[in-house]
């Protein structure tokens, strides 16, 4: 009892022995001690310090609310401070609520260690993050019982990976993993699960979120052959976020460029005359692949829609098709504005919109104020909130920041990359001849 009335005095109470120790992530934020008309504000600091601790608890629901508080704390506030002081711990428990968890914790930890990638930033904790996290992720992927515990660990597995790997051979491996999540290596007798519109939806949005950081030279010939083909049978598919994941993969495909590597096989032939022959031959499949896409992109943005067909989701498929058509047909690429706290931001590239509305979906309502105050992604979008600029505050840069500035994440370089992989596919697209509409991209 001594140690239950002390933790009320310090005003949070995580014991798993009272069952009424935690009953929602409310708790975390209403235990205060009110002394007659003063409330006595709880550090928030302190507040997430018992959330970790509550990660140490037998108990799976006190385990699963004190993840729920941590999300709603990174949500609400760029906890880097923190971060600095737990990330090690952070990164073990969740780790540990994959390995035993139900999948309501699987959930949730995994959403925790998104955040808690996208807080640190691109460095030495991104890289141990998403090196300690890729095996616990492939044993929670082979058992596909839950769609919502899948689609949580390919977002996480995503997130790291953007924020954590600095070769395109480990974003590669990642990549791989998600689409083995649909197209498991099993035996000639073994029946495997088929897989869910949601759990597609999800593999395919994170494949095409990771592949926005890797130019398609840098790819594995071998590992994507068949990709456009298989996404364009999505486009055939009843669910229409299916639809529109998949198109979106193919118009990114169609961005990066090499198509040969997600088309066709690498035949290997030491014959110059034999080479000639299948790039002939390579040419006229992709030619045809292309032709095919485009008349399901053309049907699908002006499709009428079924009987109890939600209007809202018919106007996005119309209109993102639409897009897709206009990039594949004239090479115009989509261009979007948002306002973020007054500030706009903008995206001019398939790879831009892409990672934005996929970071949108995962940060849910800490969106705004991750773009407002995440020095990471502003690095990604190359956006700057104006109230920096006119603060007439001095802004010292602190050494994660200044890791930032030098990431292969930067800016800088991805728009050199942008610029070089754009070249790249003008240049491959006029040789095989996919556009007719002159040179426009």
């Amino acid at each position: 009892m001594g140690r239950k009335s002390s933790q009320r005095k310090n005003a949070v109470m995580l014991d798993s022995e009272d069952a009424d120790s935690v009953s929602s992530s409310s708790t975390y934020r209403s235990e205060m001690i009110v002394s007659g008309a003063e409330e006595v504000q709880v550090d928030k600091e302190a507040l997430l310090d018992q959330c970790v601790n509550a990660l140490y608890e037998k108990r799976g629901s006190t385990r699963e609310d004190a993840l729920a508080s941590i999300i709603e704390a990174f949500n609400s506030d760029i906890q880097h401070d923190f971060v600095e002081k737990k990330f090690a711990t952070m990164l073990q428990q969740c780790l540990n609520s994959i390995k035993r968890g139900s999948s309501k914790e699987i959930a949730l930890a995994s959403h925790v260690l998104g955040l808690l990638a996208l807080t640190a930033g691109p460095g030495d904790k991104a890289h141990e993050m998403l090196e300690e996290s890729v095996s616990p992720i492939t044993e929670a992927l082979k058992s596909r019982s839950e769609a919502s515990k899948i689609s949580a660990l390919l977002e996480c597995l995503a997130i790291i990976t953007f924020v954590g790997g600095e070769e395109p051979e480990e974003t590669e491996k990642s990549m791989q993993l998600m689409w083995q999540v649909i197209h498991p290596k099993i035996g000639p007798n073994v029946a495997t699960a088929k897989p869910s519109p949601p759990m597609i939806t999800m593999m395919v949005s994170a494949w095409s979120f990771l592949l926005t950081t890797v130019g398609g030279l840098a790819l594995n010939p071998k590992s994507w052959q068949g990709s456009i083909s298989y996404f364009s049978t999505l486009l055939d598919k009843d669910d229409r976020a299916v639809r529109i994941a998949a198109g979106e993969a193919l118009a990114l495909v169609f961005e990066v460029g090499s198509l040969e590597k997600f088309s066709v096989e690498d035949k290997g032939s030491s014959d110059s005359s034999v080479d000639e022959a299948n790039k002939s031959k390579d040419i006229l499949h992709i030619q045809g692949l292309r032709a095919k896409v485009l008349n399901q992109v053309r049907s699908l943005s002006v499709e009428a829609g079924g009987k109890g067909s939600a209007k809202k989701d018919l106007n996005t498929q119309r209109n993102t098709f639409r897009e897709i058509l206009e990039f594949l047909e004239e090479g115009y690429t989509p261009e979007s504005s948002m306002k973020i706290g007054g500030d706009s931001l903008t995206t001019s590239t398939w790879r831009q919109l892409i990672q934005l509305n996929f970071l949108r979906h995962f940060l849910g309502g800490g969106f705004v104020k991750h773009m407002q105050e995440n020095e990471f992604l502003h690095d990604v979008f190359g956006f700057t909130p104006k109230k920096k600029l006119l603060s007439g505050v001095e802004h010292r840069i602190s050494g994660p920041e200044k890791r930032l500035y030098k990431s292969p994440n930067s800016v800088a370089n991805k728009t050199r990359t942008q610029f070089r992989n754009k070249q790249r596919m003008l240049s491959q697209d006029k040789n095989v001849g996919y556009y007719t509409a002159g040179d426009q991209v």
